[in-house]
């Protein structure tokens, strides 16, 4: 992979001619006839967008033609934070969107579904439509009302899909936990809510494992005695029902007319739940407006998504990239759907996410910033190996991407598509900082603010910076910031999680730096920042270094104070299979010292098994320095939400041996 240097130019941005061939170029020009402006690029656009939200935001419920059962008396209510009252008066369903969309695509093919239990299965837009009105007349049947939680212990397929869409359709609010998770894992999340019913599976297969949820789901459901269950026989098709369960094809026995429930702006739509790797996961509740018009900007403005498109945004059910990628439907774009191992039985294998791009010849790919840096260092060509020539556009996320990969895509994927490394996150379900159709490719940086976001970089002051690292803050509210964590009933949680450090201004924890062309970069969680000698280092610029060194499959950077000195420095490194470990601590400590600093230059390497990471590809830095420091497992790391878990234990006790007073 060669080398490229951070900010090299990889795709300019289309002149302002050329903004007719993208949705937004032709509604921000529509904006620009009404209110008798001239943008001069999207810089200027999008500063309009946050100067005058409220015109903003009207103007996307009008593009989108939202319906409305009742309407709105005013966009923007009170422009508090925490507390902005969004669109008052109006009554929607987020669902009901989904509904007309998938109406007026009823006889082409929606949902493409790869699974490495249950094969290939496609649905058109009929078939999910009466699936959904199954699962509704079932839901029905069981009591469930708007305001009731229902839970999906389910894998990422068609079913889970429909179960999401005809619960939030009635006015329920959905949770969904993924069946990987153990049932502590769930119980955390779960038992917050108190959900009336379950929707399960019995297994699935992962690679060429078959892994049984039988037990698991006996565990939960002893906990919830009183919470209804439905089994999907999915690993076995003649699996059987526990006792007082309900069997899915009886649940689904009946044809039902889909009913959309209006409900308010502010109704809750589902619960997402934080990752749960530094103590209990928040759960996270999102409306049906919020995400309604969040997601209609995301697909229709920013990822230029339409009827022609297929998108394939590989997830598991509990990722709020989930949540995301059900809105691909919303712009009639059809919808890929993976359940499995993406790297069996390799990198490049036939459940690789390339392989499936192919084979469903889809347009436009969600993935993890991880996935990429892996196939970029295996020395994977994607593009000599598929067809890749449909895929105009891959968005990125989960961690920084490296210019060196941003690169890689160009170079090995393909030349023409548009690289979206984009920021956002559980909190929002949607972006701080991403990419347009209308704004450069910069490697190793994101391309701009999206529309109506009031993105800053702030220094401990409150004062915006540009050139160096900040804490990326947003200055003005947001549809889908969330409405409440459920159980936070005075709002304490909330308001410490993102509104403690400045009065009135959301505060994410990301260390972030605008650079001179208006991109940005992340370097780190803010909480995670290293501080040796007074001089701030953020994690970011030494994993941008390491990840480019050919026998460093992952690493990981800790820093443990000592009261005012350096402290130590602690680089944590996977190495390759056939790595010599004495020569590439050599490499690496020259390579560091060179590239960045001799501040960068660590105290103590340390081999280890593995880097733990979350299922989204991000690195549990925290989580892992605390139980270093002697912190009681279950308190500080979900395990259940870890990659490899089995390694952890003996990555502790590798550091600890390094660190102890000899």
């Amino acid at each position: 992979m060669p080398p490229v240097e951070q900010g090299s130019l990889l795709l300019p941005a289309p002149g302002k001619e050329q903004w007719p061939s993208s949705r937004m170029g032709r509604f921000l020009l529509g904006i620009e006839q009404k209110t008798g402006r001239t943008f001069a690029d999207y810089e200027e656009a999008w500063q309009w967008s946050v100067d005058n939200l409220e015109d903003f935001w009207a103007e996307v419920w009008d593009h989108f033609d939202i319906i409305s059962h009742s309407p709105y008396t005013t966009v923007l209510a009170e422009r508090t934070m925490p507390g902005a009252r969004w669109f008052p008066g109006a009554t929607l369903n987020y669902t009901e969107h989904i509904i007309r969309s998938l109406r007026r695509r009823s006889d082409h093919v929606m949902v493409k579904s790869r699974s490495q239990t249950s094969g290939s299965i496609d649905w058109t837009g009929a078939r999910l439509l009466e699936e959904i009105g199954r699962i509704q007349q079932g839901l029905l049947r069981h009591g469930i009302k708007p305001g009731d939680r229902v839970a999906g212990y389910l894998p990422n397929i068609p079913q889970t899909l429909a179960a999401y869409l005809a619960t939030t359709a009635l006015g329920a609010i959905w949770c969904s936990v993924p069946p990987e998770m153990g049932p502590k894992s769930v119980l955390d999340r779960i038992t917050q809510l108190e959900p009336a019913l379950m929707l399960a599976i019995d297994g699935y297969r992962w690679g060429k494992r078959e892994l049984s949820r039988a037990d698991d789901l006996a565990r939960i459901r002893d906990f919830l005695p009183e919470m209804g269950t439905v089994l999907l026989p999915y690993l076995s098709d003649d699996a059987e029902a526990p006792a007082g369960a309900e069997l899915y094809a009886d649940f689904t026995r009946d044809l039902g007319t889909i009913h959309c429930e209006p409900v308010p702006f502010d109704h809750p739509l589902t619960v997402l739940f934080s990752s749960g790797t530094t103590g209990k996961p928040k759960a996270i509740v999102h409306s049906h407006g919020g995400l309604l018009l969040e997601h209609y900007k995301a697909m229709g403005l920013h990822f230029d998504m339409s009827e022609s498109d297929t998108a394939f945004w590989f997830t598991t059910t509990g990722w709020m990239v989930w949540t995301l990628s059900v809105s691909t439907l919303l712009m009639g774009a059809a919808l890929v759907l993976e359940d499995g191992d993406p790297n069996w039985p390799g990198l490049d294998g036939e459940w690789s996410q390339w392989a499936i791009l192919a084979q469903t010849e889809a347009t436009y790919l969600g993935t993890g910033a991880a996935y990429l840096a892996a196939c970029a260092h295996a020395g994977l060509q994607p593009a000599k190996k598929w067809d890749l020539s449909r895929l105009r556009e891959v968005q990125c996320s989960g961690s920084p991407l490296a210019a060196d990969v941003a690169g890689w895509v160009y170079t090995s994927v393909n030349p023409d598509l548009l690289l979206a490394p984009t920021s956002g996150g559980t909190d929002i379900c949607a972006a701080f900082i991403g990419a347009s159709p209308l704004t450069a490719v910069y490697a190793g940086e994101m391309s701009c603010r999206p529309l109506g976001v009031a993105v800053a970089s702030w220094d401990p002051e409150g004062r915006p910076i540009r050139g160096s690292a900040g804490e990326l803050v947003a200055t003005q509210p947001m549809p889908s910031m969330p409405v409440f964590f459920w159980g936070d009933e005075d709002f304490e949680r909330y308001r410490n999680s993102y509104f403690g450090a400045y009065e009135g201004v959301w505060r994410h924890g990301d260390w972030l730096i605008q650079t001179e062309r208006n991109s940005w970069i992340i370097t780190g969680r803010s909480d995670a920042t290293l501080n040796r000698g007074g001089v701030r280092l953020g994690t970011a610029e030494f994993y941008a270094v390491l990840d480019g060194l050919p026998d460093v499959a992952d690493s990981m950077v800790l820093h443990f104070e000592d009261g005012g000195g350096m402290g130590k420095l602690v680089l944590l490194v996977e190495a390759g299979e056939h790595a010599d470990h004495d020569q590439l601590e050599t490499s690496i400590r020259n390579t560091l010292r060179a590239e960045l600093s001799p501040r960068h230059v660590p105290d103590y390497i340390v081999f280890v098994p593995s880097i733990p990471r979350n299922p989204t590809g991000k690195r549990l830095e925290i989580p892992l320095k605390r139980l270093i420091q002697g912190a009681v497992l279950g308190e500080v790391m979900d395990l259940g939400v870890v990659v490899r878990p089995e390694d952890i234990d003996d990555t502790v006790r590798r550091v600890n041996r390094v660190l102890e007073p000899s």
